[in-house]
């Protein structure tokens, strides 16, 4: 009868879960909390959403970790094909920079159309608008452009340690990347309080702390998983050949870093030069 039930093959059938149901539904709460703070309705229901997706998330991750580390589940197999899901993610995020930069460009480029919209007042007709004091790129952009790609090295440096079984520079690997990263944090929360324009009112402000600010809001989140990793570390866990938590936490820190990189180039650094009306 026991062998009747044993697996003979290298898939993982999962256990019925709640969470994509209780993600669902708590995603669908932020939404609708998100909307109605905008409308001056209180901030209340966002928060209840917020914490229904991060206990899915602890919640979630838990039972991911526990197929992993104490029932065995992830086989070779399985962990090709949370690959394959993991780039489709990070497939899916670079969708989601291209409409901020799509809508940065457009701005940007075509300042002419604003005259059929009566926007031209706010652009004046060049880019940045008439009345706009942009960073200097060279300053605190370049600095966060620094410890970011500093921040690559150093996962890098800790997935290197891994795939050779040093668990010492694996650690010092990953605190190195989670204090840059907090770091970036600190820094770029610094330039927004000093910036000299906000985010309604212009449509320099609403492209400029779309684009920044949610990937802002990526390194954040970004940074909670390399902390996640850190305390599996910590615990004993990822071995030279059995390690996909952390290597999709590398992944997505490397996406972070690239799109970093065309923020800085595209907005800070061609975007504070003034551009004539198409």
């Amino acid at each position: 009868m026991a062998d009747a039930h044993a697996k003979h093959h290298d898939y993982h059938l999962v256990e019925p879960s709640p969470w994509p149901f209780v993600g669902a539904l708590s995603g669908f709460v932020s939404a609708t909390g998100m909307v109605m703070f905008m409308h001056d309705m209180g901030p209340w229901v966002l928060i209840v959403g917020l914490l229904g997706v991060a206990y899915t998330m602890i919640s979630w991750w838990r039972d991911v970790i526990r197929e992993a580390e104490v029932e065995g589940h992830h086989t070779p197999v399985v962990q090709l094909h949370l690959r394959y899901g993991m780039i489709l993610f990070i497939a899916s995020e670079v969708m989601f920079f291209v409409a901020w930069f799509w809508a940065y460009f457009d701005a940007s480029l075509f300042t002419g159309e604003a005259i059929q919209y009566s926007r031209v007042e706010a652009t004046g007709g060049v880019w940045p608008p008439v009345g706009i004091e942009t960073f200097d790129p060279w300053h605190l952009p370049l600095l966060n452009t620094l410890i970011l790609l500093t921040s690559g090295t150093t996962v890098t440096w800790a997935h290197h340690s891994l795939l050779h079984n040093d668990r010492n520079g694996l650690k010092w690997g990953l605190i190195c990347t989670v204090i840059l990263g907090v770091l970036f944090s600190f820094v770029q929360a610094f330039e927004y309080a000093h910036a000299d324009f906000a985010f309604g009112g212009n449509i320099y402000g609403a492209t400029f702390f779309m684009a920044t600010g949610f990937h802002g809001a990526h390194v954040l989140i970004g940074s909670i998983f390399l902390i996640v990793c850190l305390f599996r570390v910590f615990a004993g866990h990822f071995k030279p050949d059995h390690h996909f938590g952390f290597e999709a936490a590398a992944w997505y820190w490397h996406f972070v870093d690239v799109v970093w990189l065309f923020l800085f180039i595209c907005i800070y650094i061609w975007g504070s030069s003034a551009a004539e009306i198409y």
